[in-house]
């Protein structure tokens, strides 16, 4: 179609295409760059006509300022647009750390069966609830993010997105979480997260540019996603369902210093006031992180002394905090960068490995479940119920009475170790019914 067209010279295409002003792109001579009267920019390759020997020819309409639809194009450039954006917004990667906190609180509350349906529904809500409020983050640190190298690139202040539109997908996906908490799992575990992404969004998030405080608060929000989970499994709130918590809690600290200290010409470019930020030669930086450090260290024996684990974790727990104080006390000793990395690193590992240890390790709460299968069966049929009584009653006054959890959460010599260092083998658990 092109065999008798011949070259327009910029003046003829002026008058051809009157609005539309022509001059030399920047990164082709030959190749003129028209700037219109629209509001986006895109790049449009016309084909070069046959039989004329010279350079491709490109023309490249621009477009100032720019509205998010015109610049995502079709349908699949719009999903692939959002979805990104989404996906940045949200934090995703934190936000999937987050449902594995919770998702472990689930299994440590559940009996001997877990409810697996229960378990992805709540997961589903806390990742929501999670991106609504990293969301929500970003929009209040949106001139903030824009000072800082490794936030500048996000999808606010890099205009991929506009603040209402980041608004809107906010309030949505946490509306919908905190629904789905309390549809599927109880009351109890949506105010949990609720409460805990206004503490992040509305807290936390101006507490980073007014006082360092603001890294102890963070560590609060995330200890709460395991409660939220062992909630959601046992509907309340009892002392073991804190042990993961607790743990999460201090770990955070060394974690986010050794983040801090690292990145601390960032931070301060970007207004923040962490606690290294006063700290010029990292001492009182790196002092804090090991005595959190040292706090993790009874987190194990309170697991296996409350019946949750077996004395094993004890022993892997404390090994496993000696390694992440053995880099704190590194770090505090000779305050280097490279000393501050390897704390990070330490404290990246120790979170999957003392998670992994307490469910491997876990035992379930079978006392509650016998008590919850015995209620059940009186409920249904009351003249059962009266023998299974009167034969719990004959029991008694034969056998002496024992804790619930004796059976499987001690051994007859677990009381001669000395707590935190349970050295004796592990131990072959009686039967119940011997």
């Amino acid at each position: 179609m092109f065999r008798n067209a011949t070259r327009l010279s910029p003046g003829s295409f002026h008058r051809i295409f009157p609005r539309f002003a022509i001059e030399p792109a920047a990164n082709s001579p030959s190749s003129p760059l028209i700037h219109g009267s629209l509001h986006h920019r895109a790049a449009v390759s016309l084909p070069r006509p046959r039989g004329i020997a010279s350079n491709p020819s490109s023309v490249e309409i621009g477009i100032a300022g720019g509205s998010e639809i015109g610049r995502v194009g079709g349908p699949l450039s719009a999903l692939h647009h959002y979805g990104r954006c989404y996906w940045e917004l949200s934090k995703a990667r934190l936000s999937m750390l987050v449902v594995a906190t919770s998702g472990a609180g689930y299994v440590l509350g559940s009996g001997t069966t877990i409810d697996f349906a229960g378990l992805c529904w709540t997961c589903a809500g806390t990742m929501m609830v999670s991106a609504a409020a990293n969301s929500l983050n970003q929009v209040f640190e949106v001139s903030n993010d824009a000072k800082m190298k490794r936030t500048m690139r996000r999808p606010l202040p890099s205009g991929r997105l506009s603040v209402p539109h980041a608004v809107m997908w906010a309030s949505s996906v946490g509306l919908a979480g905190t629904t789905l908490l309390a549809w599927k799992a109880n009351a109890l575990a949506a105010g949990l997260a609720a409460s805990n992404l206004v503490l992040y969004a509305f807290v936390y998030t101006p507490l980073k540019q007014l006082h360092p405080v603001n890294t102890w608060v963070g560590a609060i929000v995330g200890a709460i996603p395991p409660l939220i989970g062992w909630v959601a499994a046992s509907g309340d709130i009892t002392p073991g369902g804190m042990i993961l918590p607790a743990a999460l809690y201090f770990w955070q600290i060394p974690h986010f210093m050794a983040l801090a200290y690292l990145c601390r010409n960032d931070y301060v470019a970007g207004g923040f006031r962490m606690f290294s930020f006063s700290d010029a030669s990292g001492e009182r930086t790196a002092l804090v992180a090991l005595r959190n450090c040292l706090y993790l260290l009874p987190m194990g024996y309170f697991a296996y002394d409350w019946g949750m684990t077996s004395g094993w974790f004890c022993l892997e727990s404390t090994l496993l905090t000696s390694f992440i104080s053995a880099a704190a006390l590194s770090f505090y000793l000779n305050r280097t960068t490279k000393n501050a990395r390897r704390m990070f690193h330490a404290s990246l590992l120790y979170l999957p490995v003392f998670m992994a240890g307490f469910l491997f390790h876990r035992l379930p709460k079978l006392e509650e479940d016998t008590m919850t299968a015995e209620t059940r069966g009186l409920a249904e049929s009351p003249s059962v119920g009266v023998c299974v009584e009167e034969k719990h009653d004959t029991e008694n006054k034969t056998k002496p009475l024992k804790h619930p959890l004796s059976a499987q959460a001690r051994s007859p010599v677990a009381h001669a170790s000395i707590a935190p260092f349970p050295f004796l083998p592990a131990p072959i658990y009686a039967s119940l019914d011997s």
